[in-house]
């Protein structure tokens, strides 16, 4: 559980919520608009998402002491890398390393290990686990954004860098021993829908996959939008940056608090019946931070939005380990995990070319919040339905044609 905490929490360096406290200065650095800076942000983003439905299989084929610590050095590399790029070819090569290795490959390796390790208590382990990248959440902006009166923002990815090394070492000795669950003796792995292990290819034509495709692009899309553009959300809302950021600390709690709960009703209800619902507060979260015209206000958003992160975050791991099984998990996920990278490049890049075309994000939430009421429709329809092929036989199942 320390090792998927420490996965989970180092993933930060890579996230767009550490990345964006240094939007300002990279832009003055290298003479960027809000829409250029969102172009090199989105192109090595989905560049990323590429890559990682390849390596992301990885996980199928290694221990994570092994992929875990290699994927630890080359996220210290990167950081170092952002430290010192100097042009902005050097740049983009920084941001792709830093979202393939932080963003993707790190969260992946970190909730893959939670699904196989643990089986009647999956939901809770995730969740636990993911309490990780909600500390970075939590404590990296703010306290990044006070340094920043202090050091240069260069010195501080290089400070950034010296921790994740001193991280290695640690990781490793957490791994000596991996863990087996006792649900394990007799089989290697927990099947899903009709009884069966599901592969990758499988999945990629199964109807309940595309049906939750829009679930799992929004939040990774917009939120991550949000975030990136925060500098610019509190000058259009005549806020202070630092005064906004001391708000996300509330979307951190509200996250810790709901992925918790959430864990436990997993493991006591299934994924079916809360899909139906996690995208709710999102919807509501960005209708609040739209018409928000005093930080209070924009606060109970931020809240709202880490109801529904915390859900997310729990369910987006689970949900494909109850309905596809586990045996080939590592690359089911890797393709689950490049569409929400994808999306993480998605919205800042089309935000960016929103804003530079005068659109302001407040503006833009408007649209975002009816965004994910369809995709909560949308992934509550197929999730229900998929419930009923939880308990089929294989010898029950629907032709392949219509399955």
């Amino acid at each position: 559980m320390a090792a998927g905490f420490l996965l989970t929490f180092t993933s930060s360096f890579g996230q767009t919520f550490f990345i964006s406290v240094f939007s300002g200065d990279i832009r003055a650095e290298f003479g960027l608009s809000n829409g250029e800076w969102g172009g090199i942000y989105t192109l090595a983003t989905m560049a990323s998402a590429v890559v990682m439905v390849f390596a992301g299989g990885l996980t199928d084929r290694f221990r994570v002491r092994h992929i875990g610590v290699i994927i630890l050095g080359i996220l210290a590399f990167a950081v170092f890398l952002m430290a010192q790029a100097g042009s902005v070819w050097v740049l983009v090569l920084a941001m792709f390393l830093l979202r393939l290795m932080g963003q993707g490959m790190m969260g992946h390796t970190a909730m893959v290990a939670m699904a196989r390790w643990f089986v009647a208590t999956r939901g809770r382990a995730v969740s636990i686990a993911g309490l990780g990248v909600a500390m970075g959440e939590g404590l990296l902006p703010i306290t990044f954004v006070a340094l920043m009166g202090v050091f240069a923002w260069r010195d501080l990815w290089i400070g950034a860098g010296l921790f994740l090394l001193l991280m290695t070492p640690v990781l490793f000795v957490l791994l000596r021993r991996e863990r087996t669950p006792m649900s394990f003796a007799k089989e290697t792995h927990s099947a899903g829908m009709q009884g069966r292990s599901w592969t990758r290819g499988e999945v990629s034509r199964h109807w309940l996959f595309w049906m939750m495709v829009p679930a799992l692009l929004g939040p990774a899309a917009w939120s991550t939008a949000f975030f990136f553009h925060q500098v610019h959300f509190a000058e259009v809302k005549g806020w202070s940056h630092v005064s906004l950021v001391a708000l996300f600390p509330m979307f951190t709690l509200t996250g810790i608090i709901t992925m918790l709960s959430t864990g436990w009703l997993v493991d006591r209800f299934g994924c079916a019946r809360l899909a139906s619902v996690y995208l709710l507060p999102f919807a509501a979260g960005f209708g609040v931070i739209a018409v928000a015209d005093a930080l209070w206000v924009a606060g109970l958003g931020v809240i709202l939005m880490g109801v529904g992160q915390g859900m997310n975050s729990t369910l987006s791991t689970a949900f494909w380990a109850e309905f596809f099984g586990t045996r080939h998990l590592g690359t089911i996920r890797a393709m689950t995990a490049a569409i929400m990278v994808l999306g993480t490049a998605i919205g800042p890049g089309v935000s960016g070319v929103l804003i530079d075309l005068g659109i302001a994000f407040p503006s833009q939430a408007y649209g975002i919040g009816i965004y994910f009421l369809v995709a909560g429709i949308l992934a509550g329809i197929g999730a229900l339905r998929a419930r009923l092929l939880l308990r089929a036989l294989p010898d029950e199942a629907p032709s392949k044609r219509t399955s």
